[in-house]
């Protein structure tokens, strides 16, 4: 049947996910970095999402496609647990382009100056809330998950912990802790992750983060080591 249905331009969407907490049927998952339609049966084609969308990405267009399913939508939210609550725009801080997902392994690296540290960034974003499960460069990847206060710490950062590995940054005493586990447990399940690096502060909140990090693993079902090292509050390994 011909019907009003969301239309996403992937062309000019950011992947910030400031639509997702706003479709109450869960239609909209991000996926690759761009927000996507995940089932035509689970739009109603009213449109929520449009005022939420900072890109303009988001359209309603008439075109064929099943009729809106109240039961079929019932079931996926039921199948996704705490869809929204996962998802609500406290825990999304950033709906600007910044936040875009960008992999950067390709990219010519900056000449190494004598005396500096070279970059060994391969991503962004890198903070946990922000991050895509479905991002490229966590397909195969190396694991680095690290406290926030960890790199202005320890000097030698990029060159000790980060040289070829994702990163994913968090702070487990001021963000949502459970977010933290639910999130890291897709990404785990969804990637071949090779192996996980915790770098975390000495200070006691902050093991908090070893503990999200354990708990998340044990959810995906995956075996593999942790290797952790605490980094002292004057900049040291422990």
């Amino acid at each position: 049947m011909n019907r009003d249905i969301v239309f996403i331009d992937e062309e000019k969407c950011n992947g910030c996910g400031m639509c997702i907490p706003n479709c109450a049927e869960g239609a909209i998952k991000l996926i690759n970095g761009k927000a996507k339609l995940v089932d035509d049966r689970f739009c109603d084609g009213l449109g929520a999402c449009l005022g939420h969308c900072p890109q303009g990405a988001i359209t309603i267009t008439k075109r064929n496609a099943p009729e809106f399913d109240e039961e079929a939508v019932k079931k996926h939210l039921l199948a996704e647990p705490g869809i929204f609550e996962k998802k609500t725009e406290k825990n999304i801080p950033c709906g600007c382009p910044g936040s875009m997902a960008m992999d950067l392994r390709s990219e010519k690296k900056a000449p190494v100056v004598r005396g500096r540290q070279n970059a060994e960034l391969r991503q962004w974003p890198v903070q946990l809330m922000l991050v895509s499960p479905d991002a490229s460069y966590f397909k195969d990847a190396d694991l680095l998950i690290a406290a926030d206060c960890v790199p202005f710490a320890y000097p030698n950062f990029h060159s000790d912990f980060l040289k070829g590995k994702s990163l994913i940054i968090g702070c487990p005493k001021l963000d949502d802790a459970q977010y933290y586990v639910e999130k890291l447990t897709e990404l785990i399940k969804k990637n071949n992750i090779k192996s996980i690096t915790l770098v975390n502060m000495e200070v006691p909140c902050c093991f908090g983060l070893q503990r999200i990090v354990e708990e998340a693993v044990g959810k995906s079902g995956k075996i593999m080591p942790i290797r952790q090292t605490v980094i002292t509050i004057r900049g040291e390994k422990q």
